[in-house]
């Protein structure tokens, strides 16, 4: 039996709209394909994660985007749900909300698409920390986090006023949670993909992957820029 629900919030990756930090070396289509591997993989270790509802929030038009069939077969018997809310802390606090509504009773855990290299294994460790714990919270190397899991989903309403992409999100988010009272487990750090030399930094830990495989040479990309892209 199900006791958590385990929420993507994810972009569809559609060229010069998605990660665009890697732009240059990457051109917008390369840009788009590794946002879609990263993804693709992303789902496969959700999808393998024994006892958990996978849930995707997503943004943009999937329809226009890098793997959309690959994408939409993926998502079949996931419950998919539009964002919502203005500003990313908002559209965040809502995944958590619209998920607790379509799945009562369950705790909710969160991630991205930013880190390929998830396991089952480390999913279930935040699912089952739950257990004893209000949150969980797993920081990334950037100064962010890449999970955040809560045991009530009303208390997911704090992470509305913490603000995103910076240096000292991750610390905030922390800060926010233990003002709450809320007992927090602590996950694993992991790196999650913002610039090119994350991503290779990344793919060197899953090398067998699909967004190892999407990335374009190293050495042909060192040198400097390959295209445009959008900011």
């Amino acid at each position: 039996m199900s006791r958590t629900a385990l929420l993507v919030v994810a972009k569809a990756p559609v060229p010069g709209l998605v990660k665009t930090r890697l732009c240059p070396p990457a051109t917008p289509a390369e840009a788009a394909r590794i946002a879609a591997a990263s993804l693709l993989d992303t789902l496969d270790a959700v999808r393998s994660t024994p006892g958990v509802r996978p849930v995707i929030a997503m943004s943009g038009d999937l329809a226009a985007a890098t793997g959309s069939a690959q994408l939409r077969t993926a998502l079949r018997g996931w419950t998919v749900l539009g964002q919502r809310g203005d500003g990313f802390p908002a559209r965040l606090a809502a995944a958590h909300a619209d998920t607790a509504a379509a799945h009562p009773g369950l705790s909710v855990v969160q991630i991205g698409m930013d880190t390929p290299q998830v396991t089952p294994a480390l999913l279930t460790e935040v699912c089952q920390a739950l257990g004893s714990a209000d949150a969980a919270l797993g920081l990334a190397e950037d100064g962010g986090w890449w999970v955040a899991g809560f045991r009530s989903a009303a208390d997911a309403r704090l992470l509305r006023g913490v603000p995103t992409s910076r240096a000292d999100t991750g610390a905030r988010t922390l800060a926010a949670l233990r003002a709450a009272g809320l007992r927090v487990a602590a996950s694993p750090r992991l790196a999650d993909v913002d610039t090119m030399e994350d991503a290779w930094r990344v793919a060197d830990s899953v090398p067998n992957s699909r967004f190892a495989a999407s990335l374009p040479v190293r050495a042909s990309r060192a040198g400097g820029a390959s295209g445009d892209c959008l900011r």
